[in-house]
């Protein structure tokens, strides 16, 4: 058997909401397997999907930027050791100017934009060295994404920790701005539900019918309500199908509808998303030094 450690109880616990035994049990009897430990939680007590923002561990910023016209636009995400260097101003100008590189230049991917010269003549590579020098923190380029459209472009930034750029024909700069908010707030994993992953909607369905059989459901409802919670989980997760933020009387699909709007896109950058940042436990480590 595995052996469970107390970081594995609390990644659990962080991940579904649920008590340390429960978390505890449920890693003993998947042998340490953290996803099989929140599948069996889910399919016991109804713990919701894990949120991809409840495992952002990396700090660093997002910039943005969007051309006078609306049709040109980019994100970028750089990322830095610590929230105080993420607050820095240089820092913040960085990824806004490399953004703006982005956005005109097209470079193919985050080596090509590294080696792009800024307003001031240094690459986006040496500045980053630069600042790396000044700061004292390792400061990283991460990923970045373009946008050219016939349509208009609006961009949310909640803070600098999380992007959204929204590509919108039809509409006005309101509702683009409304729609970019709702996405930062409410996460939605894809536009439509024809663009989700067919192996996550057959987890969803596994977990569903499992959940079902542990309450005593009937065999003959159990396709029934795996169809209800797919629709529901569906409807929860994708842009078109959310209610919208500012009024639960509508769906996203509706409101889009009756502004005769359409969403060609969208995209979402979240600080540190899907980045493990080393725990140093300073405790453990002075008390296995002092029994060397």
């Amino acid at each position: 058997m595995a052996d469970i450690t107390a970081g594995m109880v609390k990644e659990l616990r962080e991940r579904t909401g649920l008590g340390m035994m429960e978390c505890k049990k449920a890693l003993s009897e998947s042998d340490g397997d953290m996803n099989k430990a929140e599948d069996l939680l889910r399919i016991k007590s109804g713990a919701k999907a894990t949120k991809a923002a409840s495992r952002v561990a990396a700090e660093g910023v997002i910039g943005s930027y969007i051309s006078a016209d609306g049709k040109l636009g980019a994100l970028v995400e750089f990322n830095s050791e610590t929230d105080f260097v993420a607050k820095n101003d240089e820092f913040v100008a960085l990824a806004k100017e490399a953004a703006k590189l982005v956005a005109e230049k097209n470079p193919a991917d985050v080596e090509a934009l590294s080696n792009l010269k800024l307003a001031s003549g240094q690459t986006v590579e040496e500045s980053r060295k630069a600042l790396v020098m000044k700061l004292g923190e390792n400061m990283t380029l991460r990923r970045l994404a373009r946008f050219e459209t016939a349509g208009n472009l609006s961009v949310y930034l909640h803070g600098t920790k999380i992007g959204v750029m929204v590509d919108m024909a039809g509409g006005d700069d309101v509702l683009g701005k409304d729609l970019a908010m709702h996405i930062a707030a409410s996460k939605p994993m894809c536009l439509s539900r024809d663009q989700v992953n067919p192996e996550v909607i057959a987890r969803e369905a596994e977990i569903a019918k499992a959940r079902a059989v542990e309450s005593g459901k009937p065999a003959n409802l159990l396709d029934k309500i795996v169809e209800g919670s797919i629709n529901k989980f569906l409807a929860e997760n994708t842009l078109m199908g959310q209610v919208f933020v500012k009024d639960d009387k509508l769906t996203i699909e509706k409101l889009l509808a009756s502004k005769s709007a359409k969403v060609n896109t969208f995209q979402m950058f979240i600080v540190g998303e899907g980045i493990e940042k080393k725990v140093v436990d300073y405790a453990a480590e002075v008390a296995a030094a002092s029994q060397v």
